[in-house]
């Protein structure tokens, strides 16, 4: 599948679950037995470890069909990448969504800034280059959409194996935003 299509995919289950006519396919025995000797996941979303944010719910998904890399604030760090870099790798996926979310916790607690403990504090180092670049007053929605496009840049830039897979086009990533209350996702760019 192409990342075109891949990415069309995710949009029409995403107005599926917008406007909750979810087709909930693919989410039973005979799905499971039939995945068992491998996977062939369409697109990697590298979101938020949110508990309101679930990529499979949102784009009206199966079991299968995401690879699906969950961290506080969607950052782009050495465990996450690796994953991704696996699912590009060896099970050819060819769209990288890195899904940023309305009111992330990460985010607020990047700009708010404080001392979170040695392990927090590292996390949220991977937001500080966001909230550098967002305006001085932007609201913690701008800064979390501008961290997800970072982290996309971030994703080439680090890494080898995604660098090469979206130079030859073999890969595209995109960055998007989901809103809570909708549950509406908006494609950035």
């Amino acid at each position: 599948m192409t990342h075109q299509k891949s990415l069309n995919r995710l949009k029409e289950g995403n107005a599926r679950f917008v406007k909750d006519h979810l087709e909930a396919k693919l989410q039973d025995s005979s799905r499971r037995n039939s995945i068992v000797v491998g996977q062939e996941p369409y697109a990697i979303i590298l979101g938020c470890s949110d508990s309101r944010v679930v990529p499979e719910l949102a784009f009206d998904t199966g079991l299968g069909e995401l690879f699906t890399v969950r961290v506080a604030g969607n950052v782009a760090n050495t465990s996450s990448i690796a994953s991704i870099e696996y699912a590009v790798a060896h099970l050819a996926t060819k769209l990288i969504v890195v899904l940023g979310h309305q009111n992330c916790g990460a985010v607020t607690a990047a700009v708010s800034g404080g001392n979170n403990g040695y392990n927090l504090n590292h996390l949220l180092g991977h937001i500080t280059p966001a909230i550098a670049e967002s305006e001085k007053d932007a609201s913690i929605n701008e800064v979390v959409k501008k961290n997800a496009e970072l982290t996309a840049i971030d994703l080439i830039n680090r890494s080898s194996i995604i660098k090469t897979a979206v130079k030859s086009g073999e890969v595209k990533i995109v960055s998007a935003y989901y809103n809570l209350k909708s549950g509406k996702v908006d494609f950035l760019n």
